[in-house]
C-alpha cells in the first residue's frame, strides 16, 4: 500500500479564497521535488460553486489538480444509496457526509482509500513562523512556542519540506521511524486541559510536554501531523482574552498577536490528545473510522479515541504549518464559544462511556442526557466572561473599543438562550440529543460504507472531475 502516491486534499467551504493556498502548496511541494495529485473538496451550495469555480480553473499549478463539488457529491450519494438499496439508510447517508466540519472531511477519507493522505484547511500555509534566536528545548520538552506581536522582529518565516516529513512516518512501523523522533506515552500542553483542550486561561508561553512510556516498536504510525505557528489551535475565549489583554485593539476580529515557535522536536506517541485535523497525515491504507458529522467543531476528537488502541500510534513530525485565520464566512466569535462549551461537553460524556474500538469505529453509551449541573457549570463560565467584558467596556477611554466589547456581550447573552437556565437546559438538551443520535446511526453504518467504496474507488473510481487550469512547467 506505502508504494501507492499519496493524495494531498483540502477541504473548504471558501472556493472564493482556496486558490491561493492551492497555489503556495503546490509550489512549496514543487521546490522539494515533489509531484502528489491534490484534490479540492467543496461544501459549497451550488450558487457559490457557480460564482467561484472559475477562480479554480484560473490556478496554474505544477501538480494535477482535482475538485469533488457539489455536483460530485450528489452522484457519490446516490451510488451509495443504489449500492445500500434501503431507504431508510438515506438520512443516515447523507448525515455522514453533510455539509459540516465533519462531512466534508469523510469525503477525504472515502476518496482517499487505500494510500496515505495529507490534508491542510483552506487557511493553513506551508511554512512556519520561527523566533529568530531558537533556544534549546528541555529534555521533556517536544515544543515550546509563544505570542509575539504581528508587527515585531523578532522572528522569521521558514520552510520545511512537509511531505518527506509526513512520509518519513505516516503508515510505518515504530521501529522504521527516523531516530530523531521522541518516543512517550502522550503530550500534553502546559496551557490546555489534557483531555478536552480546553484552555486554561490566555498564556504568552506554552510548551508541549512528553510523557514517558514506551511506543511498541511493532505499532504502525495512522495518523501523524505537523506542528502549528499562526495561532496554537487556540479556543474562541482565546480570542476574547486576547481582546480584553490588548487595550490598542479595536475589532475582535483582527490578529494583533501571531503565535511563534521558539523550538521544536519530532515525536511518536501512543495517545495523542492534540490531533489537529487541519494540519494532518492519514495512513488510510484499509481504511479509518469516520470524523463526526457534526457542525460543532470537535469533528475530529473521534480520532483522539481511536488512537488509543493498542498497535496504533500518533506523530508529530518534523515539519510546521502556519495558521492564517482567515474570518471569511467564519461563524460570529459568540457563536464559536457556544459552539466549543457545547463540544467540550460532548467530548467528556463521550470519553467517559466509550465502551468498544474497532478498526473502522468505535461505540459509547452515552444517551445524550444533560443536567442542570451540566448547565449551571457553562452558564457559570460564560456569565463570568460576560461581566469581565461589560466591565473592560465600562473602563475603556476608546469608543471603538467600548463599542465592539458592549457588541460582543450583546451577541454572547443571545448565543447562551440569555442566560436563561431552564431556557439554555432546554435547547442544549435538544442540540445534544440530535447530535448523539446522528453520531450512533453513522458509526454503524461507516464500515459497510467503507468496504463498498473500498471496491468501486479500485474498479471505477469515485467521482471527481479534473480542474482544466493552466499547468506550470
Amino acid at each position: 500500500m506505502q508504494n501507492r502516491p499519496p493524495l494531498f486534499v483540502i477541504p473548504t467551504y471558501r472556493l472564493r479564497d482556496v486558490g491561493e493556498t492551492i497555489h503556495l502548496y503546490d509550489e512549496h511541494f514543487w521546490r522539494n521535488g515533489h509531484a502528489i495529485p491534490m484534490v479540492v473538496f467543496d461544501d459549497s451550495n451550488v450558487h457559490n460553486q457557480q460564482k467561484y469555480y472559475a477562480l479554480l480553473e484560473a490556478t496554474a499549478t505544477y501538480n494535477d489538480l482535482y475538485y469533488v463539488g457539489p455536483r460530485e457529491k450528489e452522484a457519490f450519494i446516490a451510488y451509495l444509496n443504489d449500492r445500500l438499496r434501503d431507504r431508510k439508510l438515506e438520512p443516515l447517508v447523507r448525515n455522514l457526509f453533510r455539509p459540516s466540519y465533519g462531512g466534508n472531511r469523510n469525503y477525504t477519507l472515502m476518496y482517499t482509500l487505500g494510500t496515505r493522505m495529507l490534508s491542510a484547511d483552506d487557511d493553513m500555509r506551508p511554512y512556519a513562523l520561527v523566533e529568530h534566536s531558537p533556544e534549546s528545548l528541555e529534555q521533556d520538552e517536544v515544543c515550546r512556542g509563544k505570542l509575539l506581536k504581528v508587527n515585531g522582529d523578532g522572528f522569521t518565516r521558514k520552510s520545511f519540506d512537509i511531505l518527506a516529513a509526513f512520509l518519513d512516518v505516516l503508515g510505518r512501523r515504530v521501529a522504521d521511524v527516523p531516530a530523531n523522533h521522541a518516543r512517550g506515552e502522550l503530550l500534553r500542553d502546559s496551557a490546555m486541559d489534557l483531555e478536552t483542550n480546553a484552555t486554561q486561561g490566555l498564556v504568552r508561553e506554552n510548551s508541549l510536554l512528553l510523557d514517558p512510556g514506551d511506543v511498541p516498536d511493532d505499532a504502525v504510525v495512522k495518523v501523524a501531523q505537523t506542528f502549528r505557528s499562526g495561532t496554537n489551535d487556540i479556543d474562541a475565549i482565546d480570542y476574547v482574552e486576547m481582546f480584553l489583554d490588548d487595550e490598542g485593539q479595536v475589532e475582535l476580529d483582527e490578529l494583533n498577536d501571531v503565535y511563534v515557535l521558539v523550538n521544536f522536536r519530532p515525536a511518536v506517541t501512543n495517545k495523542n490528545w492534540r490531533i489537529d485535523c487541519g494540519v494532518a497525515g492519514y495512513d488510510n491504507s484499509f481504511g479509518l473510522p469516520p470524523f463526526f458529522p457534526t457542525r460543532l467543531r470537535f469533528e475530529d476528537y473521534i480520532y483522539r479515541l481511536w488512537i488509543q488502541q493498542q498497535g496504533v500510534a500518533a506523530a508529530h513530525v518534523d515539519a510546521v504549518q502556519t495558521h492564517v485565520k482567515s474570518n471569511y464566512m467564519r461563524s460570529p466569535l459568540a457563536a464559536e464559544v457556544f459552539n466549543e462549551e457545547v463540544s467540550n461537553l460532548l467530548k467528556l460524556k463521550i470519553k467517559s462511556t466509550l465502551s468498544k474500538v474497532e478498526d473502522l469505529s468505535i461505540s459509547f453509551d452515552y444517551g445524550g442526557e444533560v443536567t442542570a449541573e451540566d448547565c449551571d457549570r457553562i452558564l457559570g463560565r460564560i456569565t463570568a466572561l460576560h461581566a469581565r467584558v461589560l466591565g473592560a467596556a465600562a473602563a475603556t477611554v476608546s469608543h471603538e473599543r467600548a463599542d465592539a466589547l458592549r457588541r460582543f456581550a450583546v451577541t454572547l447573552e443571545k448565543a447562551f438562550y440569555g442566560f436563561e437556565p431552564d431556557f439554555f437546559q432546554q435547547n442544549l438538551v435538544r442540540i445534544v440529543d440530535d447530535v448523539i443520535s446522528q453520531f450512533k446511526g453513522s458509526l454503524e453504518l461507516w464500515p459497510t460504507l467503507v468496504e463498498i467504496c473500498y471496491l468501486q474507488k479500485n474498479r471505477a473510481g469515485l467521482p471527481q472531475s479534473r480542474v482544466q487550469n493552466k499547468r506550470r512547467h
